[in-house]
């Protein structure tokens, strides 16, 4: 599946799971579990709980995702995607 058939939505970091696995909260209710992206593996990028994420998530299993984009902790900055 291409990077752009993904839905992106927002949500929370809620819990980890274990083996590079998360549970988000995303802003319509709705509970996935999400693993990170390779290119956020690749550079180490570090998701804890309680992070603001972006998840592409596929239309074929809304149940799972990958998180693409951690936000900043004071909100997105100005001019941001």
């Amino acid at each position: 599946m291409a990077k752009s058939d993904l839905v992106q939505v927002s949500g929370q970091v809620k819990k980890i799971i274990g083996g590079g696995r998360y549970q988000v909260l995303l802003d319509n209710g709705h509970t996935i579990t999400a693993q990170l992206s390779g290119r956020m593996r690749r550079f180490h990028i570090r998701v804890i709980a309680g992070d603001r994420v972006t998840c592409g998530v596929s239309p074929y299993d809304p149940t799972h995702g990958f998180i693409t984009y951690r936000e900043p902790a004071g909100g997105r900055p100005t001019g941001a995607r």
